[in-house]
């Protein structure tokens, strides 16, 4: 099975109230441009994500909005931001890093006691996938990329099944360097 194989960037998720704390009342997000991810889109908002040591600016607002703040950055914005990332699933942010998000357009800055993580590799997947693969919903695995010149086998890659996904595997910038995975590239699972 081939593995859409695709470079997950830094990005932010917020609450519906945290997006109108930010943003002004009754603020909604625009679709900038749609994700793999069914519903799931890069919104024309961004904010910068300030840490103890340094700030990024201008990080998209995925959305739709979720029911919890969530800053997703690699290991590498981790060290610029001064932050103790953990690497983490996507939710799991219980006593993950403090971090600041500030709307560089009115100045409006809220400070999450929680939330910045390192996402873990994953592959997105729907049952009928997770059949085809053998595999099932946590499962941890190993997928080869192919990648010029840098062939590689990115080990702990946790499977994640719903109907609501498309098939396809989130990896961080820093990997996604690593590995040479750039333009359209697949991977396939190693038993």
């Amino acid at each position: 099975m081939k593995i859409l194989v695709e470079t997950s960037a830094r990005h932010i998720h917020v609450t519906q109230e945290a997006l109108e704390y930010l943003c002004g009342e009754g603020f909604e997000l625009e679709v900038k441009k749609e994700l793999s991810q069914p519903g799931q889109y890069a919104s024309t908002t961004k904010l910068d994500v300030v840490g103890p040591k340094s700030t990024i600016k201008g990080v998209s607002i995925l959305g739709p909005v979720r029911n919890f703040n969530q800053v997703e950055i690699s290991a590498t914005d981790a060290r610029t931001l001064g932050v103790k990332a953990l690497l983490r699933e996507s939710g799991d942010i219980k006593g993950s890093a403090p971090i600041k998000l500030v709307n560089p357009v009115n100045g409006k800055e809220l400070e999450l006691e929680e939330g910045c993580i390192v996402a873990k590799r994953h592959i997105h997947m729907t049952p009928e996938d997770a059949i085809e693969a053998g595999v099932e919903n946590g499962e941890i695995v190993k997928v080869k990329t192919g990648g010029e010149g840098r062939h590689v086998i990115f080990d702990d890659v946790v499977i994640r099944v719903s109907p609501k996904f498309a098939l396809a595997m989130h990896i961080d910038t820093d990997e996604s360097n690593a590995g040479n995975c750039f333009g359209e590239m697949y991977g396939e699972i190693v038993k």
